[in-house]
């Protein structure tokens, strides 16, 4: 077993379950009044886009799983060097776009996702 994938596996399956249950009841409590049909119809594609995210981060997890626990050969190092890669464009896009929206009442501090993203990142690559 290679307990740096594993490890990768078990905050991904976090993420997913957080994603799942915090973070829709979160986007739910933000709907806008269901007169305004514009604000209605990018509140819909906004939940629909972040559970699409839910579905990319169980299929990483299950991925890292079967990787963590099965031997790939020869194609395990570059399986795992993608979902590195992953991984790491994921954190650099949510900094990207955190500094691209400039609020600032809202930090990269506040919304650390990204550090989660860069250690699974660098967990993953020392490990392959």
């Amino acid at each position: 077993m290679n307990i740096w994938v594993f490890s990768v596996a078990c905050i991904t399956l976090a993420a997913f379950l957080a994603h799942l249950v915090i973070g829709t009841r979160e986007t739910a409590s933000i709907a806008p009044s269901a007169s305004d049909d514009k604000l209605t119809t990018h509140w819909v594609q906004a939940m629909c886009a972040f559970q699409m995210l839910s579905v990319d981060l169980l299929v990483v997890a299950v991925a890292l799983f079967g990787i963590a626990f099965t031997d790939l050969g020869p194609l395990e190092r570059p399986a795992i060097l993608v979902l590195s890669a992953l991984f790491f464009l994921w954190g650099l896009v949510w900094i990207v776009q955190m500094k691209w929206l400039n609020r600032p009442v809202v930090t990269l501090w506040r919304l650390p996702h990204w550090l989660v993203w860069f250690v699974c990142a660098g967990l993953l690559y020392f490990g392959g």
